[in-house]
């Protein structure tokens, strides 16, 4: 379950899990409590799909339309992604009583405050908590009062990408491209990147910044195209929006950058991992914990446009770094961050919840 299908990290791993579940053990539902949106054309074919368009935080015809699914579907554990919690554990109060597992990506702990009443009232109802990062999990034992062994750390994951079969137009010349696949929220800290591109471009005037994600606050997204537009960066930055090729277009750019301010474990970074790129992040969230700890990649701290701006300037000039770098991470990335190895976790968890045993943390 998920709120949307608007491009977004937690939507993607929503899809991934959902195209993923081994089909001779699970029948793989998806349903999007709000709306749709441009995800849904990554969704497999044999997904089954609902979409309740709910109204309101409380609306009970969405509720009583997903509670008469489950029961069509026989459906046992409702997989809850972020926000989407709240109508789960609704329709957990009717018949058949389905078990909410919780999938909490939160992104934004360190920017921003949730209220720990109503989730710790949610998660009362939960067989379990799912998190991407550490600190997540901290919250849900300390904050929720959620037992330790209801609560599991699985890491984000990326599937094979589908063929598109175009080869994206992209603006900036080939060698040169900087990326940053990031919805255009606060927590994201594009001025700084936008200040570390002018001691890039400084220095390597053909130099081009490709912006990737969707507009998801109106005045922080005027924010970062007028800093875009005063800053004489007009000719090294391209807002491309939201895309269905990212793949395509990872595998077209040199250097992939995220100048977060708060981080869960960004799934936009294992992207880029699995596309070979050299990579400079904040060390924020399970940022450095996806890069090794700086093995596979460069780290810079939150909020320094000068460090970050000489850090992509590394990469840029040194095409054997880049090449080394790009192939390390990629390795690791294959290695812990595959497809199988978090279906098999997850295949745990649902067999400790249907069990109704306690389980070590994974």
């Amino acid at each position: 379950m998920t709120d949307s299908l608007a491009p977004g990290g937690l939507e993607r791993v929503a899809v991934n899990l959902a195209n993923s579940l081994p089909r001779e053990r699970y029948h793989s539902h998806l349903c999007c409590t709000r709306e749709g949106g441009p995800l849904a054309s990554l969704v497999n074919s044999d997904v089954h799909r609902l979409d309740l368009q709910r109204r309101g935080r409380l609306d009970l015809r969405a509720i009583r339309r997903l509670a008469e699914y489950i029961q069509e579907h026989k459906i046992k554990i409702l997989h809850a992604h972020g926000t989407s919690l709240f109508t789960a554990v609704l329709v957990s109060l009717l018949k058949p009583y389905p078990a909410v597992v919780w999938h909490d990506h939160f992104g934004r702990y360190a920017t921003e405050t949730r209220p720990v009443w109503l989730y710790r009232l949610a998660t009362r109802r939960v067989a379990g908590v799912i998190t991407v990062s550490q600190p997540l999990a901290q919250w849900s034992r300390e904050r929720l009062r959620v037992e330790t062994d209801r609560v599991w750390r699985v890491p984000n994951f990326v599937s094979e990408p589908r063929a598109i079969g175009k080869h994206p137009e992209l603006p900036g010349n080939f060698g040169l491209r900087i990326v940053c696949v990031a919805n255009l929220r606060p927590e994201k800290d594009h001025p700084t990147l936008l200040e570390a591109m002018r001691w890039v471009v400084k220095e390597m005037p053909e130099t081009h910044l490709l912006l990737l994600g969707r507009s998801g606050d109106k005045i922080y997204s005027a924010q970062v195209h007028k800093i875009i537009a005063e800053s004489g960066l007009a000719a090294n930055v391209t807002w491309l929006g939201s895309r269905a090729d990212v793949h395509e277009i990872l595998r077209n750019c040199e250097v992939g950058v995220l100048s977060s301010l708060s981080e869960g474990a960004p799934l936009a970074l294992i992207e880029y991992g699995f596309a070979g790129l050299a990579v400079v992040a904040t060390r924020v969230g399970q940022c450095a914990e996806i890069l090794d700890e700086g093995r596979c990649g460069l780290l810079v701290p939150p909020s320094a446009p000068e460090l970050l701006g000489k850090a992509i300037l590394t990469l840029i000039k040194s095409c054997v770094k880049r090449a080394a770098l790009g192939n390390q991470f990629k390795q690791h990335v294959l290695e812990n961050y595959s497809e199988g190895r978090i279906i098999k976790q997850l295949d745990q968890i649902y067999e400790t919840v249907l069990n109704g045993r306690g389980q070590e943390r994974i």
